[in-house]
């Protein structure tokens, strides 16, 4: 695959997360998917290759994997009750998180989505609700 002007193709589809490189992943630029899994889980296995395939057609987002039993702090951290359960990031800014395994077809609708949020207009919402003192609201 060549890369495209602008972007860095990545060698590998998806990274692994780990307590300590959680905050740099999901802060950074762009948009992030994680998909929080753990290894006996039916489902998660199930998952897996869509979310994969996945990485591989979108090479300017960061694919992610947070193994739960790995990572329990972590986890417990993001509240996570229920795995497989995918958590979308953009511009550092929690943006969905859902539980249950998602078929391809609604992966892609979770990223055009994501693709086209005004992000602007997230931030401003998000400012004036810590000016407020009001609890953010979901995305």
């Amino acid at each position: 695959m060549l890369p495209r002007r602008g972007r860095v193709v990545r060698a590998m589809s998806t990274q692994a997360l780990t307590a300590e490189t959680f905050e740099p992943t999901v802060t950074q630029d762009g948009i992030v998917l994680v998909d929080a899994w753990a290894a006996w889980c039916g489902p998660c296995r199930q998952f897996a290759p869509v979310f994969e395939a996945a990485s591989e057609k979108h090479s300017d987002i960061t694919f992610a994997k947070l193994d739960t039993e790995a990572e329990p702090a972590l986890a417990g951290m993001l509240e996570i009750t229920s795995i497989p359960t995918i958590f979308g990031f953009r511009d550092g800014v929690l943006l969905f998180a859902q539980p249950g395994a998602l078929p391809a077809q609604a992966l892609e609708q979770v990223i055009e989505q994501m693709r086209g949020i005004d992000m602007d207009a997230v931030r401003a919402e998000i400012a004036k609700q810590e000016q407020s003192g009001e609890p953010a609201a979901d995305a």
